[in-house]
């Protein structure tokens, strides 16, 4: 469990899968457009899209929280 709290990896994760695919725009991008503009048409897939590329940015907050309370 430590490559979750490690600064590397969750930095290599956001990077990597939270903004693939990179063109024409980060995939995590266009399904918060998405959602903002009412989420008419979003399936199952395209939410568990939303969890799968957008969970290294929990991770991220997490970690920030985490190191924010800690001091």
């Amino acid at each position: 469990m430590s490559f979750i709290n490690d600064w590397r990896v969750i930095i290599l994760l956001c990077l990597t899968l939270g903004l693939a695919p990179f063109f024409p725009e980060p995939h995590l991008w266009g399904k918060i457009r998405w959602i903002l503009g009412g989420a008419k048409g979003m399936a199952i897939m395209d939410w568990f899209d939303v969890l799968l590329h957008g969970f290294p940015y929990v991770l991220l907050l997490r970690k920030i929280v985490l190191s924010l309370l800690k001091k």
